[in-house]
């Protein structure tokens, strides 16, 4: 299990990883940043921090969601104390600009053996790329 402390000046916190996965509204992809800015200090308010982001860019829904077909996908890596997902998912939940969002716990096994299935694929073509070179 990944679990990091961070020190405050009166006691420690359990900071654990999730995912967090954001549907924004497709009008809105003009100008984006405001409400990425929006998500990003809910997260920062929260306590948590923001490993990694990742724009997906505007994709058609499986269904539509407000009576829309398209939102922009925002996909980000977060850390987060014990008491900031209930809080996050309370303020997306009354936030007209996020449609829908999706907010786990990184498996950490599961990421792990991605990783190593990963290195050993690029051990295989690299031994590959070797004995066709001889």
């Amino acid at each position: 299990m990944s679990i990091r402390y961070t020190s405050d000046s009166k006691r420690r916190k359990i900071v654990k990883e999730y995912e967090l996965t954001v549907l924004i509204h497709p009008d809105l992809e003009a100008d984006l940043e405001t409400p990425l800015t929006k998500v990003r200090d809910i997260i920062k308010n929260a306590g948590g921090t923001i490993v990694r982001e990742d724009n997906w860019g505007k994709k058609k829904l499986a269904y539509a969601i407000n009576r829309e077909d398209f939102a922009v996908y925002v996909y980000m890596d977060l850390e987060l104390p014990a008491d900031a997902p209930l809080k996050i998912s309370n303020t997306y939940n009354i936030t007209d600009e996020v449609l829908r969002y999706l907010l786990v716990k990184v498996d950490v096994k599961a990421r792990a053996a991605l990783a190593e299935q990963a290195k050993r694929a690029a051990d295989r073509s690299s031994d590959e790329d070797t004995t066709e070179e001889n």
